[in-house]
Order: structure tokens, then C-alpha cells, then sequence
């Protein structure tokens, strides 16, 4: 298992300063999944440490779920990033199981 990249104190001010412009879209879902995305202010990817990124594609990484709460997003229990939008890279896709913890 992958251990998460925690952010530093100094790294966790930066991105915290964005918290408040993050936006949460309504929940939608399919047979098996709830998904939801989280957009990030565009600014914010600019103080997001560099090793949060994939090099490849210079969008951010799957997302551990410590990593992205540690950027300041906020979430219920059993949501997990799965995909990074690519064409809008401040565009994180999450999901979970349908009815999860009931």
C-alpha cells in the first residue's frame, strides 16, 4: 500500500488559504456508485506541492484520501479520488459504493 505525502506546515497555510473557494458538486450516481467532483480554484494548483502531480500528464495524481483532505477538502467517510478531469486539471473525480455505511 502507498503511504500518503502529508503537506507541511508551511505547505498546509498555502493551500488552506483556498478552502473556502473549493467547490462540491450535487452527488450523482449509477447502479453501483455515488460520484460527485470537487473543483479546486485554479490559483490553488499553483501552491500545491509539485510530487502531488503526475509527470506525465501535469495533472494531479490519484489522490490518497489523507493527501486530499490535507488540501482542505472536505467529505463524509468513503469517498475516493479515482480520476483527475485531464481537459481541467483543478477537476478531481470522486466515487463511492451506493449506500455506503448503511
Amino acid at each position: 500500500m502507498t503511504r500518503p505525502r502529508y503537506l507541511t506546515d508551511s505547505e498546509r497555510a498555502k493551500v488552506l488559504e483556498f478552502q473556502d473557494m473549493i467547490h462540491y458538486s450535487p452527488r450523482y450516481s449509477d447502479d453501483s456508485h455515488e460520484y460527485r467532483h470537487v473543483m479546486l480554484p485554479k490559483n490553488m494548483l499553483k501552491v500545491i506541492p509539485q510530487d502531488y502531480f503526475n509527470p506525465e500528464t501535469g495533472t494531479l495524481r490519484i489522490l490518497l484520501e489523507e493527501e486530499w483532505r490535507g488540501l482542505g477538502i472536505t467529505q463524509s467517510l468513503g469517498w475516493a479520488h479515482y480520476e483527475t478531469h485531464a481537459p481541467e486539471p483543478h477537476i478531481l473525480l470522486f466515487k463511492r459504493p451506493n449506500n455506503y455505511g448503511q
